[in-house]
């Protein structure tokens, strides 16, 4: 079959469509809520040759686009320096070792190759959250923890499937370190049957179009994509551009961790420089290089979305690995904060390395953490031990001609927060309030968008609560003159009325909870673009009438003047805006 552009285009989309009916089975045949209702999961294709990206789903997690192929990539020169035992047909490897291109130990990824003609055409991945994975608190997020053992199981690359059927004494190993293991065959035969049909729908695609025609394809689209990357790129003007963001702090140490990025653009390539970014720390929100990699590739995707999610598009981005830093953690660091939090601060620093360049496409920063708040017990009305986790949305940045969206999912991902009512009967938890946090959005000529509030009432004898969020110390920062977003607040009201504000403001583990007990969560809101006193004052009066502001905020932060018959001003609203200026 002669390989012309619409061929090739049909190809592409072919592709695509494996990947995500991959995601649809996977998330359809979850157990846990944070899969098949939140869809903290990925699906992908990768090269029979070295684990390189072929294509992933649309609707799969952006942060293992660079996690899943560095992971694959390991298996595959373990195999071939016979450090691993190689596969045979209907083989699937089980991996979540985050020093083997990983995340957090919750995210546990299964690897299945395709064989066709007893030749393995390529390789097919995916990543699931599990709930829990060990570990010295339920859910995994080890607010305090000093060493990955104490986060939970680690599992190298080893055949949870061999030849199709499950590994029993392997599955009993796994189960055995596990809180809730009887839910997790779940979880496990949901990884399984999205592989098996993106297999069967892999296969259908060779068969149509043929073998050969399919490989030819694949590697037209890997030069494509790195072409059009690096034509996006030229549009960037060559130069050195900085910035630094920052993490609270790493659980433990109760002091800020830097990210430092020099970011040097030439031609059609960026190097992206973190060597300047604090030491490896002490408590979890180490990076391994994976996700620092993935970090940077999911922000550059954010900003040129239009170009292909393939392993070509990676090739004119250069990270160098940031010795020595926190940003390249080495074992026996503990990572369980990297995914969810830190990489969402690795891409801010991205972002407000080009906004000022690229105010086209760049935002102000998002809230930047996934709010993950982990809660462990024994049900009452079942009389089983439960582990639950709850991650949050928050504000979205204002851009150049909009304001930021609220309650948006995180930078990293398309997880959402499961339905209240599906978290209320899964779990013994009372939503009292699920609403938009009040004054968080970032004041600009286009404001943030608001982050979430929430607050949970445990219903259970007793609970442990364990939180590893961020953005507390300081809110997402505005752009172009905007103002920051708000920051993140972890509020624990106990009974005899006395409230707990971790020391680390969004980071703690092991808070005991009583019946009766509530937990109060405030999601940050985005940062703002532009000055707030060039704001339309028309949208300002939109935000009012729906009690977003007060007339008295709309005069202080935005200088517009509103009546109380909620009349603009506009002879006032003038005066003081051109005095402001003066």
């Amino acid at each position: 079959m002669k390989l012309d552009n619409i061929t090739l285009s049909v190809i592409q989309a072919g592709l695509q469509q494996v990947c995500d009916e991959m995601d649809l089975s996977f998330s359809r045949s979850a157990f846990s809520p944070v899969i098949s209702e939140a869809n903290d999961r990925s699906n992908g294709i990768y090269s029979a040759y070295d684990g390189t990206l072929i294509s992933q789903g649309l609707n799969g997690l952006p942060v293992f686009v660079g996690t899943m192929q560095y992971s694959t990539s390991e298996i595959i020169k373990l195999i071939k320096n016979n450090l691993l035992e190689a596969p045979e047909d209907g083989d699937i490897y089980i991996v979540n070792d985050p020093y083997l291109g990983g995340t957090h130990l919750m995210d546990v990824r299964f690897a299945k190759p395709v064989f066709i003609k007893g030749k393995i055409h390529s390789w097919l991945s995916n990543t699931g959250h599990w709930p829990d994975i060990g570990g010295s608190v339920p859910g995994g997020f080890s607010a305090s923890a000093n060493s990955v053992e104490q986060e939970g199981l680690r599992l190298p690359p080893v055949k949870l499937f061999k030849k199709g059927k499950l590994d029993k004494e392997i599955y009993s190993i796994i189960c055995s370190n596990i809180r809730v293991a009887e839910q997790r065959i779940g979880d496990v035969k949901a990884q399984e049957a999205a592989l098996l049909v993106g297999e069967d729908r892999l296969c259908v695609l060779i068969k149509k179009f043929g073998y050969n025609t399919l490989n030819e394809a694949i590697k037209k689209l890997y030069k494509s994509a790195s072409k059009q990357m690096k034509s996006y790129i030229k549009t960037i003007p060559d130069g050195i551009y900085k910035s630094k963001t920052i993490v609270d702090s790493d659980g433990v140490v109760n002091e800020p961790l830097e990210i430092v990025l020099k970011l040097n653009k030439k031609n059609d390539q960026i190097v992206f420089d973190f060597s300047s970014s604090s030491k490896p720390c002490i408590g979890p929100m180490n990076s391994v290089f994976a996700t620092t990699l993935s970090s940077v590739y999911l922000a550059i995707r954010h900003i040129f979305p239009e170009v292909p999610i393939s392993g070509g598009a990676f090739v004119p981005l250069k990270v160098e690995r940031p010795l020595n830093t926190f940003l390249d953690a080495r074992y026996p660091r503990p990572v369980s904060g990297c995914a969810a939090e830190v990489s969402q601060r690795i891409a801010e620093a991205v972002f407000m390395a080009l906004v000022d360049v690229l105010p086209e496409r760049v935002t102000a920063a998002p809230a930047g953490t996934s709010g993950n708040f982990a809660l462990g017990g024994n049900d009452l009305r079942t009389g089983k031990d439960f582990v639950m986790y709850q991650l949050s949305g928050g504000g979205y940045g204002g851009n150049v001609n909009n304001d930021g969206i609220s309650n948006g999912c995180s930078t990293i991902g398309i997880s959402k927060a499961p339905p209240v009512e599906i978290m209320e009967q899964k779990f013994p938890v009372l939503y009292h309030h699920y609403s938009l946090h009040k004054n968080s959005a970032g004041p600009g000529k286009y404001r943030g968008g608001y982050g979430l509030d929430y607050e949970i009432e445990i219903l259970s004898k007793e609970a442990t609560a364990s939180f590893v969020m961020d953005h507390g110390l300081t809110g997402p920062p505005g752009a172009k003159g905007g103002l920051d977003g708000g920051k993140n607040k972890v509020r624990v009201k106990k009974q005899n009325s006395k409230i707990h504000i971790p020391e680390h403001l969004s980071k703690e583990q092991d808070i005991h909870l009583k019946k009766g007990d509530k937990i109060h969560v405030s999601t940050p809101g985005g940062g703002g673009f532009g000055k707030a006193c060039e704001r339309d004052p028309e949208l300002v009066l939109k935000d009012v009438l729906q009690e977003k502001y007060n007339i008295q905020q709309a005069r202080d932060i935005y200088l517009v003047i509103i009546d109380k018959k909620m009349n603009i001003d506009w002879k006032k609203t003038f005066e003081v805006r051109k005095n402001k200026k003066n």
